[in-house]
């Protein structure tokens, strides 16, 4: 079967690259190597940081966006994660650099590249009350979900607890980070799950998001509101150096028991080959791109008797247009997949 290209919308880096680091030779080389995975489009993204480091990894992703060739997925503009999320669901975010979600405070890193933020609802309700404003809602004056809005930008609600989605277009990596499925009170995954008009991601890896509850996704939501994403990390498709007698990195530690430590958000991040967690056991991210997530799904919890072959095949195919749909884009090439879900060629014209 034949689908459009890939597009990521929520990553932090592979290759060895971290895009809150990365140089523009760094950023060329992993969107023309990515695109050998059937990623035709990308949004990298940034996690939580300074402003200063926020504003020079935002300006290396858009002079990189300007330099890039035919042969390379095309950067689709930046996924900004962090800064205005909720400490209570900070994940592996550095609250050191967390900032009130003001319009101001945006205006310190406010570029035109910018193109999803994630951000905690409650969080712009609390700013509003401080500054002495009346707010029930997130819609009850013009805040900085409005404001992002009005330029464009897509508006998710991650890292946070509360449930009112009043403004936001979608939800950053449900279930993950975020206040869960409860039958009494508002919580954030409950309304995403409930309200059809929502976007949300979901990282279908098996490890951050459970089998069970991946099927009341799919039979909760409208198919065509559903957004793979990878969450990828920096180790994502490289080389693992205690496995493959690779030399660490100045910035990597042998650590035993076949893991090796990185730093990830001002974190010391350990990895074994297969999952990436904190010293306290926080996911950092995934180690796995979306075309093995594609396979997985495909091959687990949507190879039922009840689905047969072209059913996965349309079921692919609606998952793989869903973000062209939500951001408004269209973009050229193709991806043949073998009769396993693998991907047998890339076209990218």
């Amino acid at each position: 079967m034949q689908t459009k290209l890939i597009i990521e919308q929520h990553f932090h880096g592979c290759f060895g690259i971290d895009f809150n680091k990365a140089s523009v030779d760094d950023v060329l080389y992993l969107s023309k190597e990515i695109l050998k995975y059937g990623i035709g489009g990308i949004f990298p993204t940034l996690v939580t940081d300074s402003v200063e480091n926020i504003k020079k990894a935002t300006a290396v992703i858009k002079e990189a966006s300007q330099k890039q060739t035919s042969d390379m997925a095309k950067i689709l503009g930046i996924h900004l994660e962090g800064i205005f999320i909720n400490p209570e669901k900070k994940g592996i975010h550095n609250p050191k650099h967390f900032l009130a979600p003001t319009i101001e405070n945006y205006k310190l890193v406010e570029d035109d590249f910018i193109k999803i933020v994630t951000l905690a609802p409650e969080k712009v309700i609390d700013a509003q009350k401080q500054r002495g404003t009346e707010a029930k809602s997130v819609s009850s004056n013009e805040n900085l979900i409005s404001y992002l809005r009005s330029k464009n930008i897509k508006v998710q609600a991650g890292h946070c607890v509360g449930g009112d989605l009043t403004g936001c277009t979608g939800v950053t990596h449900l279930f993950n980070a975020m206040s869960g499925v409860a039958h009494r009170g508002e919580t954030t995954a409950l309304s995403a799950l409930v309200d059809d008009n929502i976007y949300t991601e979901i990282i279908g890896d098996g490890i951050h998001v459970s089998d069970k509850a991946l099927k009341l996704v799919f039979k909760s939501k409208p198919f065509d509101k559903i957004i793979l994403i990878s969450d990828s990390l920096p180790c994502t498709n490289y080389p693992h150096p205690l496995r493959e007698g690779k030399q660490l990195l100045a910035s990597d530690r042998d650590v035993g028991a076949g893991c090796y430590e990185f730093t990830f958000a001002d974190e010391k991040v350990y990895y074994d080959g297969i999952k990436a967690i904190s010293k306290e056991g926080t996911i950092a991210g995934s180690t796995t791109m979306i075309p093995k997530i594609i396979k997985r799904l495909m091959n687990t919890i949507f190879r039922t008797s009840t689905l047969s072959t072209t059913n996965r095949e349309k079921m692919l195919s609606q998952l793989v247009l869903n973000p062209y749909s939500y951001h408004n884009i269209d973009l050229d090439g193709s991806i043949e997949w073998d009769e396993d879900f693998n991907i047998a060629k890339v076209n990218k014209k």
